[in-house]
């Protein structure tokens, strides 16, 4: 299989006055096209600082991040928005949905800075909502939602423009148990569905579980790499 993530001796430090705060230690690793991965490890591990970096949200203090060839730790921040918006999608465990607009809106979004015009982009936005199982809610706000059609929706918007990558940081961390259990089936479901790869980012050892490799992520290090062979099946 093709390699569409590759870290080379990746290494971020933060400055917080006087100290250095190492959030990633020399990581190097690999990731193949449709490959489910995901990052396991507790609050401060450095795990969600991994995601931002493989999604050019930050830039490495050392070493190298190639994106479907693409050297992204060198680009500028001019060139990193085109590549998120070109290949790029997020789930966010907060859902960062624009609590003026309707469902169909929120969803459309992505497609307004790829140029799409509007018929077009409704178009799609209903088919994804109607993918994830909410159209009947076509025209509702986030305030008239639960969190579970909310984070619906953040998924609708992230599969939208059908990026090659998604990345998903904690993205059931605000759902009860059933809900979490829809919600990754349904992310899972997507990401196989279109041969997409996928960045799962969790502390949550059941969360992990649907992905085909888990990285134990501690002080920022990759502590070891697993093959999920049970993994649970989204669908």
């Amino acid at each position: 299989m093709d390699d569409i993530i590759v870290l080379e001796d990746v290494r971020k430090v933060y400055r917080i006055g006087n100290e250095k705060v190492v959030a990633v230690d020399n990581v190097s690793l690999k990731i193949s096209k449709g490959e489910i991965c995901c990052f396991l490890g507790t609050s401060g591990s450095g795990k969600s600082t991994l995601l931002h970096l493989m999604a050019g949200l930050e830039k490495p203090t050392k070493g190298s991040i190639i994106i479907k060839n693409m050297k992204i730790h060198n680009m500028s921040e001019k060139k990193l928005a085109k590549f998120r918006q070109d290949y790029v999608g997020f789930v966010f465990q907060s859902y960062n949905l624009m609590p003026t607009l309707t469902a169909v809106e929120n969803v459309s979004m992505p497609l307004v800075f790829k140029g799409i015009r509007k018929a077009e982009r409704e178009k799609r936005a209903k088919k994804m909502l109607e993918a994830v199982g909410l159209e009947t809610h076509f025209k509702h706000k986030p305030s008239q939602m639960s969190g579970g059609q909310q984070q619906r929706v953040g998924i609708a918007r992230a599969f939208v423009g059908n990026p090659e990558i998604v990345f998903a940081d904690e993205p059931t961390g605000n759902l009860d148990t059933k809900t979490t259990k829809e919600v990754m089936d349904l992310i899972v479901s997507l990401a196989r569905k279109n041969n997409q790869t996928l960045i799962i980012v969790t502390h949550d050892t059941e969360i992990a579980a649907y992905s085909d490799r888990i990285f134990y992520i501690r002080d920022g290090r990759i502590e070891k790499i697993e093959t999920n062979t049970s993994k649970v099946v989204g669908g």
